[in-house]
């Protein structure tokens, strides 16, 4: 296929290239990958900047979208690449071949760097999804970290960049940048851009940012970054967000009530306890869905008032391909048994699905949250469960609201009246405005506008 760019994805390209380090914030259905091969593409073959490329990737946009990608634009045609995906002897296959890009799931970045005993000489490293190296604790981001002096190139490319706050982007520009920005430790830009919000005593439990920390952290970064929202170069599809209430009966919610209070509640006889907060958030979760896991893993019913919410939506869609997002497997359990659905899980699944073959589809946000094109298949999506992550949220969303949707896209929340759920809705827009900030912060505006 031909490619012809838009503007932004030509100025985002030219951005790649002309910048060592790069962080395109770039919403989801821009096109984040073929820019960034169009980028590889000139410094391999034209430039002779770069030789070897590295893109790390969740792992089935590492071994589904970019080879896809690379292989459908006539443009990218002399571009080679290996997938080092699956077992080890398969990993060390692929590292052997000849490649212009070697594309490597993000889980094994620490056998890459530490255990592979093949040779970190990569002189260009994109990280798509830059988001999932949020954490300095975590064995990537300590891998990469390790070897990132090695690296004369590096971008990052995501649509989410500060889905829980403004802390999250220290461990993600300490990557791109070895911490020239935003400081090497963590401690010194939390001294420098945050003040203690929650704590009991000397236990600081989390930090706000400080009067001015958010301009002055998007200052910091703004040279090397970039961002732009689909809506502003892109006719996107509309997109209408509703909230589908449910009430629970008055038994129903006692039960529900006497957990969150007491923390503890026996169904059939079964104690559940729930620990701390986040367990208590976890099971307040399943309530308000219907059913909960005891410390045996067992599932008790409580009520089916969102399965009754979810058969009038399936009715009212009228015959329309309808999207469902789940969370728990008992979820997943429950309204396979009342409907005829199938798992989004496999690239038949996803053929399937665009070609209009699967009426009623179900799909869980950490599986499927990036990187997946659903927009062919249907335009209706569904929460049966909200999660807490504003990132999986987003990219859930965005399997569906994207370039290429034809029709409106409507999103329906299915929401327990007075329980966790609306808190759920309540955080994930408070987080979603912190995240827009940052976004509006580095915004290119094409054409002077």
């Amino acid at each position: 296929m031909k490619y012809k760019p838009h503007n932004y994805q030509e100025y985002a390209t030219k951005f790649v290239i002309e910048n060592p380090v790069s962080a395109l914030l770039l919403e989801m259905g821009l096109g984040k990958s073929v820019i960034t091969l169009t980028a590889i593409s000139d410094l391999c073959l034209d430039y002779f900047d770069v030789g070897k490329v590295l893109v790390i990737a969740p792992l089935r946009v590492a071994s589904s979208t970019w080879p896809s990608e690379i292989k459908k634009w006539e443009h990218l045609k002399g571009l080679t690449y290996s997938v080092a995906i699956g077992t080890e002897v398969e990993r060390l296959s692929a590292l052997k071949e000849k490649a212009d890009i070697y594309l490597i799931n993000r889980e094994n970045v620490d056998w890459l760097v530490n255990k592979s005993g093949v040779p970190f000489d990569f002189d260009m490293v994109v990280i798509d999804e830059l988001s999932s190296f949020k954490s300095g604790q975590v064995k990537r981001f300590k891998s990469l970290v390790k070897v990132r002096p090695l690296v004369k190139r590096i971008v990052g490319l995501t649509g989410t960049p500060s889905s829980n706050g403004l802390m999250d982007l220290w461990a993600e520009f300490r990557i791109l940048d070895l911490g020239v920005r935003l400081g090497r430790f963590i401690s010194h830009y939390r001294s420098n851009y945050f003040v203690p919000d929650k704590r009991n005593g000397q236990i600081i439990f989390s930090y706000k940012p400080r009067a001015g920390a958010e301009d002055e952290i998007y200052n910091a970064i703004s040279d090397i970054t970039i961002s732009m929202k689909s809506a502003d170069y892109l006719n996107m599809p509309d997109c209408v967000m509703n909230e589908v209430l449910v009430k629970l009966s008055e038994q129903e919610k006692k039960v529900y009530e006497k957990l969150k209070f007491e923390m503890v509640v026996t169904l059939v006889d079964e104690e559940i306890d729930a620990v701390n907060a986040a367990a208590l958030s976890n099971k307040l979760l399943q309530m308000a869905n219907g059913a909960v896991y005891d410390e045996n893993k067992k599932v008790h019913h409580i009520h089916d008032r969102k399965l009754d919410a979810l058969e009038d939506l399936i009715e009212g869609a009228n015959g329309k391909p309808v999207l469902i997002a789940y969370w728990f497997k008992h979820d997943l359990e429950r309204i396979t048994k009342k409907f005829d659905i199938r798992e989004i899980k496999t690239p038949k699944d996803i053929s399937d699905w665009n070609s209009r073959n699967i009426p009623v589809a179900v799909i869980h946000p950490a599986s499927a949250g990036h990187g997946l094109n659903l927009q062919e298949g249907g335009s209706c999506l569904i929460w049966f469960s909200l999660p807490w992550s504003l990132e999986l949220y987003q990219q859930t969303n965005a399997r569906l609201h994207r370039q290429g949707q034809k029709d409106t896209v409507v999103i329906h929340h299915i929401v327990a009246d007075d329980t966790i759920d609306e808190d759920i809705i309540k955080a994930l827009s408070k987080k979603e405005k912190i995240q827009d900030s940052l976004i509006s912060a580095v915004k290119v505006k094409l054409g002077g506008g």
